[in-house]
């Protein structure tokens, strides 16, 4: 996942604003983290630079 996504990115459960957590990168690229969200406190894992936005019941 490219880190500039973060500018366009938002929960998909309230809308509010995702925090990057960077556990490994390459580059420009996030190839494993966490999005949080800090308004509804759920994590959206990113593994392989994939980020799953998927809503928590659907994962």
């Amino acid at each position: 996942m490219k880190k500039d996504l973060m500018k366009i990115l938002c929960c998909p459960v309230c809308k509010g604003d995702l925090e990057l957590q960077v556990t490994k990168e390459e580059g420009a690229e996030v190839i494993e983290g966490t999005l949080y969200c800090k308004k509804c406190n759920e994590s959206y894992p990113i593994q392989d630079g994939i980020p799953n936005l998927l809503p928590p019941e659907l994962r």
